[in-house]
C-alpha cells in the first residue's frame, strides 16, 4: 500500500457526507484507548493491592492527584494542537500544516524534560502540603519521582496521538497504547510478583512501558503522508503556531490543572480519614474513570468535528455535530454507570479484600459515581465550544463550578460535617452546577455567532 493509500484508510471527511457513523467511528477507539489507559493504571493498583499491601496500595493512590495536577497544564495543549490542525484542514490550509506538526512535537519534548525536573524536585513538598499519611509518605515519594521519568514518553504519546486525531486517525494511537498497557501489565507481575519490587516495580513498568508507546506514535508520524510526516531534523518551535496553540490549549490547561487542584485538596481531605479511607477512594475512582474516557471521547469529537465544520462555515452540522455527541457521550455514560453500580461488590474485590477499603470503596461509588453521566453536559459542549475557537469561557465557568464551589463546599459543610459520604457528594452538586452554566453559554454563544458569521459570509 502506497503512503497516499494509507493516508487516506486513516484520515476521516468531517465536512461531507453522514455524522453520526464518522462521529462514534472517531469516538469508540478514543474511547476505548482511553479505558485501556485507565485499566492498565488500575493495574498498578490491583497488582500492589493483591500481592504487596494497602499501605502499597495507599501510596501509588495518593499520586494520583498530584500527578493530574502537574501534568494537567501540558496535556491541555494537546487539545489546541488538534483544534489548530483541525482548523487547518477544514479551512484547506494544507501548506501550514507541516510545520505546525513539527511545532507540537518540539513543544511536547519541552514540556516531558520540564516536568521531569518539576516532579523529581517538587514530589517531596506537594505530598507533604497534602497532609499524606506518615506511613506511605516514603513509598508515595519514591513513586513520583520514578514515575516522572517517564513524562517526555508520555507528553510525546499525548501530542503526536492529537496530530493523528486531527484528521480523524483515533485508530492508531489506539495500537500504541494496546502496546503499552500490554508491557506494563506484564513488567508489573515480573517486578512485583517476582522480584517484590511493589512501588518501584510498578513505576518502572510505567516508564518502560511508555517508552515504547511514544516510539510507536513517533514511527507512525516519521512514515505519515507528506502533509503530516515528522523529520527531527525540522523539528522546531514556530511562533505563530505556538500562539494559535496556546491560545486554545492553555485554557483547557488551565482548566485541567485547577480542576485537579480542587481533587488535591479532596485528596488531602480523605487523607485525614487514613490508609484505609486513600485505598477505598483509589479503588472507586477507577469506575469514574471508565465512565470519563467515554464522555471524554465524545467531547474530543466535539472539538476535532467542530473545528474542521466551523473553519468551512459548515455552521448546520455543527449543530449536528454538538447534538449527536452530547446523546452519544451521555447515554453511552449512563450504561457505564448502571452496569458498574450493578456490579460494584464484584468489581471491587479486583482491588482489595479488606472490609475496611471495601466500605469507603462503596460510599464513593454511591455518593459520586452513581451521578457521573451528569458530566457529560459541560465536557461535551466545553469541547463544541474549543472547536469553535472559544476555549476560556468554557475553562472558566469549569474553573468556577469544579474547583472554587468544592472549594467553599469542602471548608465550610465539610469541615464542619466531616464525613466520608459528605466528602463525595460535593461531586454531583458540582456537576449540576457546571453542566446548567456550560450549556446556556454554549447556546448563547453559538447563536450569536452563527448569526454574526453568516451576515459576514453573505457580506
Amino acid at each position: 500500500m502506497d503512503e497516499r493509500k494509507k493516508y487516506q484508510n486513516n484520515q476521516i471527511n468531517m465536512i461531507e457526507g453522514s455524522l453520526l457513523d464518522k462521529i462514534v467511528r472517531f469516538a469508540l477507539p478514543l474511547a476505548l484507548s482511553s479505558i485501556l489507559q485507565q485499566l492498565f493504571n488500575a493495574a498498578d493498583l490491583a497488582v500492589v493491592g493483591r500481592f504487596a499491601s494497602a499501605k502499597a496500595m495507599a501510596a501509588v493512590g495518593s499520586n494520583a492527584p498530584v500527578i493530574n495536577l502537574i501534568i494537567g497544564l501540558f496535556v491541555g495543549l494537546a487539545v489546541g494542537a488538534n483544534s489548530v490542525i483541525a482548523m487547518q484542514i477544514g479551512g484547506g490550509h494544507k501548506e501550514r500544516i507541516n510545520k505546525t506538526v513539527h511545532t507540537v512535537i518540539a513543544v511536547s519534548l519541552i514540556a516531558g524534560f520540564l516536568l521531569v525536573i518539576i516532579g523529581i524536585l517538587l514530589s517531596g513538598p506537594i505530598l507533604r502540603l497534602m497532609g499524606a499519611p506518615a506511613e506511605v509518605m516514603e513509598l508515595a515519594i519514591l513513586y513520583l519521582r520514578i514515575y516522572f521519568l517517564a513524562m517526555p514518553a508520555i507528553m510525546i504519546y499525548n501530542y503526536g496521538s492529537a496530530i493523528l486525531r486531527s484528521k480523524g486517525d483515533s485508530q492508531r494511537p489506539l495500537y500504541a497504547l494496546v502496546l503499552c498497557g500490554v508491557i506494563n501489565i506484564l513488567l508489573n507481575l515480573l517486578f512485583v510478583i517476582v522480584f517484590k519490587l511493589h512501588v518501584i516495580g510498578v513505576a518502572l513498568a510505567t516508564v518502560i512501558s511508555n517508552v515504547f508507546g511514544a516510539a510507536l506514535i513517533l514511527k507512525y508520524l516519521i512514515n505519515e503522508e507528506e502533509t503530516f510526516r515528522l523529520s527531527f531534523r525540522k523539528l522546531k518551535v514556530e511562533k505563530k503556531y505556538l500562539y494559535r496553540m496556546l491560545r486554545i490549549g492553555l485554557p483547557a490547561g488551565l482548566q485541567g490543572a485547577v480542576f485537579s487542584l480542587s481533587n488535591v485538596v479532596i485528596q488531602s481531605t480523605v487523607n485525614s480519614f487514613g490508609a484505609d479511607a486513600i485505598a477505598g477512594s483509589t479503588a472507586a475512582a477507577n469506575f469514574e474513570f471508565i465512565s470519563f474516557c467515554v464522555i471524554s471521547a465524545f467531547a474530543q469529537a466535539g472539538v476535532t468535528f467542530t473545528s474542521q465544520n466551523f473553519s468551512a462555515a459548515r455552521f448546520d452540522r455543527c449543530k449536528r455535530v454538538f447534538m449527536i455527541c452530547m446523546l452519544c457521550g451521555a447515554l453511552t455514560s449512563a450504561f457505564f454507570v448502571f452496569i458498574l453500580v450493578s456490579f460494584r461488590y464484584q468489581l471491587i474485590k479486583i482491588f482489595t479484600t479488606d472490609p475496611a477499603v471495601i466500605e469507603y470503596a462503596m460510599i464513593r461509588v454511591m455518593s459520586a459515581f452513581a451521578f457521573h453521566y451528569l458530566i457529560a453536559g459541560y465536557e461535551i459542549s466545553g469541547g463544541c465550544l474549543r472547536g469553535m475557537d472559544k476555549s476560556l469561557l468554557p475553562a472558566l465557568i469549569s474553573v468556577f463550578g469544579t474547583c472554587v464551589f468544592r472549594l467553599i463546599y469542602i471548608f465550610t459543610y465539610v469541615s464542619r460535617v466531616h464525613t466520608f459520604r459528605a466528602l463525595f457528594l460535593v461531586y454531583p452538586y458540582s456537576w449540576i452546577l457546571t453542566c446548567v452554566i456550560t450549556l446556556t453559554a454554549y447556546f448563547a454563544v453559538r447563536n450569536k455567532l452563527f448569526r454574526s458569521m453568516s451576515v459576514s459570509n453573505r457580506e
